[in-house]
C-alpha cells in the first residue's frame, strides 16, 4: 500500500508545478486588461510633454474653452440724411448722443456752392445702437440711405484666446527651463524662444482688445446733407448769363490753343531745315 501511495503523491506534485505557470500567465493577462481599462498608455515623447494640458497633439481647438466665450457680434451702420438746417440738426444729434451715451470720434464739414455736408463717425455702446438708429431715422430729417450690418467674430475671438493661453503656458515652461539651463547655447536659444513668444502674445492681446472695443462700441457713419436754394445771385440760369459764359469759355479755349501752338516753336524752326535738306537731296538725285 505504501508503495502505491508514493507514486500517486509524486504525480500530484508534478501536476501542481505544471499549473503554476498557467496561473501566473492568467494573472498577468488580468493585470494588462485592467491597465487597458484604466487608460494606462505608453510614455509620451518630449514634444508631446511640452504640449499644454488643454490641447491634444494635432488639435487646435479646445471645446471646454470655446464654450466659455460669449457671442461676439460687431455692429456697423451708415446713414445719409437730408436736413433743412445743419446747425439745428447738430444740436439734435448732440442731444441724441447724450441720451444714448455715445460720442463723436471724427467730424468733417464741407461747404460748397450747391450744398453743405457734415460727416460724423459715432461710437455708441452696442446695447444702444438700435435706439440710436431709430432716433436718427425719426427725428433729424429725411433718410436718403441706410445700411446696417452685423459681423460675428466669435470663432476668431475663440481661436485667438485659446492660442494666447497656450503661448502663455509655453512661455512659463521656457522660463522654468531658462533657470535650469547650464550652457550658453541653451540660454541663448531659450531666450530667443521667450522673445518670440512675448511678441506673439502682445499681438494676440492687441487683437483681442481691438475686437472687444468693436464689440462693446458699435460704429455709425452719419452724413448730413443740405441742398442750398439757388438764386439769381448764386446761379446763372438766364440766357444772357449763359451767353456770356459761352463767350468767355470760347475765348479761353482760343487762348489755350494759341498758347499751345506757340509752345511748338522749336518744331517750326526745324521745318525750313528739313525742306532745304530734302530739296538738296532731290537735286543730287536728278544729276
Amino acid at each position: 500500500m505504501k508503495k502505491l501511495l508514493i507514486p500517486l503523491f509524486c504525480l500530484f506534485l508534478i501536476h501542481c508545478k505544471k499549473n503554476e505557470p498557467q496561473a501566473l500567465n492568467a494573472n498577468m493577462a488580468d493585470i494588462i486588461q485592467e491597465d487597458k481599462v484604466a487608460g494606462v498608455s505608453a510614455p509620451v515623447s518630449v514634444s508631446e510633454k511640452m504640449m499644454p494640458p488643454n490641447l491634444e497633439v494635432g488639435s487646435e481647438n479646445s471645446p471646454s474653452q470655446s464654450n466659455t466665450i460669449t457671442k461676439k457680434i460687431i455692429k456697423n451702420g451708415e446713414m445719409r440724411i437730408q436736413v433743412g438746417d445743419i446747425k439745428k440738426a447738430q444740436e439734435q444729434i448732440n442731444s441724441i448722443l447724450k441720451n444714448n451715451k455715445a460720442y463723436i470720434q471724427k467730424e468733417e464739414f464741407q461747404n460748397t456752392d450747391t450744398d453743405e455736408n457734415l460727416d460724423i463717425i459715432i461710437r455708441v455702446p452696442h446695447q444702444n445702437f438700435d435706439a440710436l438708429i431709430h432716433s436718427f431715422s425719426n427725428g433729424i430729417g429725411s433718410v436718403l440711405s441706410k445700411n446696417i450690418s452685423s459681423n460675428d467674430v466669435t470663432e476668431e475671438y475663440t481661436n485667438v484666446s485659446i492660442k494666447l493661453g497656450n503661448k502663455k503656458i509655453y512661455l512659463e515652461k521656457y522660463r522654468d527651463m531658462l533657470q535650469s539651463a547650464k550652457t550658453t547655447k541653451d540660454i541663448l536659444e531659450i531666450q530667443e524662444n521667450i522673445r518670440a513668444l512675448e511678441d506673439e502674445i502682445d499681438i494676440a492681446e492687441g487683437r483681442l482688445r481691438f475686437i472687444d472695443d468693436r464689440v462693446n462700441y458699435s460704429t455709425l457713419n452719419l452724413s448730413l446733407y443740405k441742398e442750398k436754394i439757388r438764386s439769381s445771385a448764386t446761379s446763372k440760369i438766364g440766357f444772357g448769363s449763359r451767353f456770356g459764359d459761352s463767350v468767355t469759355e470760347g475765348w479761353n479755349s482760343f487762348v489755350a490753343f494759341l498758347l499751345g501752338v506757340v509752345s511748338l516753336w522749336p518744331f517750326f524752326l526745324l521745318i525750313p531745315v528739313v525742306v532745304f535738306l530734302w530739296r538738296k537731296w532731290r537735286n543730287r538725285k536728278k544729276k
